[in-house]
C-alpha cells in the first residue's frame, strides 16, 4: 500500500511539471562551436533527461565490465563458504549420530572451505573427541583461545579435557580464567563451587554461592539452602576447637533453613551444653515441626542432663504431640517408654506401626521391649529375625549411597546438599557422572556409565545390624534305623507302605548354618537363617503333642 502511494505521488509530480511547462511556453537557444540550436523549453527538458539517462546507462555498463573479475571472485568465495557451512552442518549431525568416519570426512571439507570459522574449530574438536584423540581435541581448543569470539568456548573445552584426564589443578585454572573473562558463565561458577566444596573451603564456597546468587544463576531459595548447608558444614568442622564460631554458624544455618536437621541438632546440643535449655528446646521443637528426625529427638531428650527416665519420657510425650501421626514421634515415644520401664505405654505406642507393617527400628524396639519386660529369648530372636526382613527405615541417601550420618557433599559425585532423608530403595547403584552435552562424545559417556555401574556402592545401615550368628551346630545325622524300618532322611519325609504301622512323625530339621551359607548375600536385604516366626536356634522348643491322623506327603 505504501509503494502504491509513492508511485501515485511520483506520477502526480510529473504530471504537474508537464502541465506547468505547457502553461508557460518559451524558447531555448544554444550557440556552440558555430552551431545554433533553438527549441522549445519542453523539448529541451526532455533532452536533458534523456542525456542524463544515457550517461547513467554508460556508467553502469562500464562498472559491470570493470567489476567482472571481483564478481567472479566473490561468487566463488560465496560458493566455498556455503559448501563449508553445509559440511559443518552435516558434520555436527554425524557427531550426534556417533559416526566418526562421516564426521572426519565433513571436518576435512569444512577445513578446506572455511578454515578460519569458529564452527570449524568446534567441529574439529568434537570429531577428535569422538575418535578418542585427546591431543588433537586440545589442540583445537587451544586454537580457539587465539580469537576473542571463541576464547571462552576454548576454555570450556580445555576444562572438560582436564577433568577427563584427572588434572584438577588445570581444570580449576581454566575455570578461574573463564570467570575472569566472563563472570556470568554458569558452568565456570558451578565448577569453582564444586572445587571449593571438595577441598573443604567452606568460606570460599559461600563466596561462590553469593556470587552465583548475585548474577541470578540460581534462585533465591536454592541459594539460601546452599548457604545454610555450607554454614552447617563449617559448624560441624569447628565444633571441637572453636565452639563459639560453630554455634554462631549453626544458628545462622537454622535461620536460613529451619528444616536442615544436622544444623538444628548441633545448635540444640551446644545450647543445652551452655545451659540454655529453654532456647535449645524451642529451637529443636521448631525443627521437629519442620522435619522430624531421630537426631532431633535424641538432642531434645538429652537437653537437660541428669533427667530421670520418667522425665525423659515426659519430654518425649511433649515432643510427640507436635507431630503425633509421624512414625518418628512414635519411635521416640516408644524408646523413652522402654527406658522408663513403662512397657504397656510402649506397646500402645508401637501398635500403629506394627499394624501397618513394622519397620526395622520398630522390630528392634519390640525385641528390646520383650527382653526388658519378660526376658524371653525366643521372642527376642523372633523380632530380630523379623527385623532382617522388615522394610527399611529412612536414612541419608545421596547418589545411590546410604549413610548413617549427614555430609554436606556427596562422596560419589561431589554435589553440594545431595543427601536426603528418605527410605532407601530396594536396589541401589551409583549414578553415572554427568556428561557435558556440548563437548563430550558418546563413547566417553558409555565408558563412564559402565564404569559407574561396575563400581560397588557402600551401604552403611543407620539403625540395623545383622543379628549375631547362632552358635555352630553339628550337621544333623540320620537316626539309627529301628527294627523293621528303613532309615529316615533328615529333610525329606517318605510315606510308608499301605498296611504298615504308622511311625511317629517328626518335624523336618534344617541346619541354620547350612541354610545361611546357601543363601548368597545381597545388598540391603540381609539373609536370614530361619523363618520370621521361628524363635531361632539356641533353645530347644518344647515338644508338641502328637496328633492323630498325621499324614506325610511324598
Amino acid at each position: 500500500m505504501v509503494r502504491v502511494l509513492i508511485y501515485l505521488a511520483v506520477f502526480a509530480c510529473l504530471a504537474f511539471g508537464a502541465v506547468w511547462l505547457a502553461d508557460r511556453p518559451g524558447e531555448v537557444s544554444v550557440l556552440w562551436q558555430g552551431y545554433r540550436i533553438e527549441t522549445s523549453v519542453a523539448l529541451a527538458a526532455i533532452g536533458v533527461v534523456a542525456l542524463a539517462f544515457l550517461v547513467l546507462v554508460v556508467w553502469a555498463v562500464l562498472r559491470f565490465v570493470l567489476g567482472l573479475p571481483s564478481a567472479f571472485s566473490l561468487s566463488s568465495r560465496a560458493r566455498r563458504r556455503a559448501r563449508g557451512f553445509e559440511a559443518v552442518s552435516r558434520g555436527m549431525v554425524a557427531i550426534g549420530a556417533g559416526d566418526p568416519v562421516a564426521a572426519g570426512r565433513y571436518t576435512g571439507e569444512a577445513r578446506r572451505f572455511v578454515p578460519g570459522e569458529p564452527l570449524t574449530l568446534l567441529l574439529e574438536a568434537q570429531t577428535a573427541q569422538l575418535r578418542g584423540d585427546r591431543a588433537q581435541a586440545e589442540a583445537a581448543f587451544k586454537a580457539m583461545l587465539e580469537k576473542s569470539e571463541t576464547r571462552v568456548l576454548g576454555l570450556r573445552g580445555l576444562f572438560v579435557e582436564a577433568k577427563r584426564r584427572g588434572d584438577a589443578a588445570a581444570a580449576r585454572a581454566f575455570a578461574d580464567d573463564a570467570v575472569r573473562r566472563s563472570p556470568s558463565l554458569a558452568w565456570a561458577n558451578d565448577a569453582l563451587l564444586d572445587f571449593h566444596t571438595q577441598a573443604g573451603d567452606w568460606q570460599a564456597a559461600r563466596t561462590a554461592v553469593e556470587r552465583r546468587a548475585a548474577l541470578r544463576l540460581v534462585d533465591k531459595a536454592e541459594a539460601r539452602r546452599q548457604r545454610a548447608v555450607l554454614l552447617a558444614a563449617e559448624a560441624l568442622q569447628a565444633r571441637e576447637h572453636e565452639p563459639e564460631k560453630a554455634l554462631a554458624a549453626a544458628l545462622e544455618a537454622v535461620k536460613l533453613s529451619p528444616s536442615l536437621t544436622p544444623a538444628a541438632a548441633l545448635a540444640g546440643r551446644m545450647l543445652a551444653a551452655r545451659g540454655d535449655v529453654r532456647k535449645a528446646s524451642k529451637l529443636l521443637e521448631t525443627a521437629w515441626k519442620e522435619a522430624p528426625h531421630p537426631e532431633i529427638a535424641a538432642a531434645y531428650l538429652d537437653a537437660r542432663s541428669g533427667d530421670s527416665t520418667h522425665d525423659r519420657l515426659k519430654r518425649a510425650i511433649a515432643l510427640s504431640r507436635l507431630r503425633p501421626a509421624d512414625p518418628e514421634s512414635v519411635l521416640a515415644l516408644a524408646g523413652a517408654a522402654i527406658q522408663a520401664r513403662e512397657f504397656k505405654e510402649a506397646r500402645e505406642a508401637l501398635k500403629p506401626l506394627l499394624a501397618g507393617g513394622a519397620s526395622v527400628r520398630a522390630c528392634l524396639l519390640m525385641a528390646e521391649l520383650e527382653d526388658a519386660e519378660h526376658g524371653a529369648a525366643g521372642r527376642v530372636r523372633e523380632w530380630l529375625a523379623r527385623a532382617t526382613r522388615a522394610p527399611r527405615d529412612a536414612a541419608w541417601v545421596a547418589d545411590g549411597l546410604v549413610s548413617d550420618r549427614w555430609m554436606p557433599v556427596s562422596p560419589i559425585t561431589g554435589r553440594l546438599d545431595a543427601f536426603v532423608w528418605t527410605v532407601p530403595p530396594a536396589t541401589l547403584g551409583s549414578p553415572a557422572q554427568a556428561i557435558d552435552d556440548v563437548l563430550a562424545d558418546l563413547d566417553d559417556s558409555t565408558r563412564l556409565i559402565e564404569a559407574r555401574a561396575e563400581s560397588a556402592t557402600t551401604i552403611e545401615p543407620a539403625a540395623v545390624a545383622p543379628p549375631p550368628p547362632p552358635p555352630p551346630q553339628e550337621e544333623p545325622r540320620p537316626e539309627p534305623a529301628a527294627p523293621h524300618e528303613e532309615p529316615k532322611p533328615v529333610v525329606e519325609a517318605v510315606a510308608e507302605p499301605a498296611g504298615a504301622k504308622p511311625a511317629e512323625a517328626e518335624p523336618a530339621q534344617i541346619n541354620p548354618a547350612a541354610a545361611r551359607e546357601s543363601v548368597p548375600p545381597k545388598p540391603v536385604i540381609f539373609p536370614v537363617s530361619h523363618a520370621p516366626d521361628d524363635p531361632g536356634p539356641g533353645e530347644e522348643p518344647p515338644p508338641e503333642p502328637k496328633k492323630s491322623g498325621f499324614r506325610l506327603f511324598g
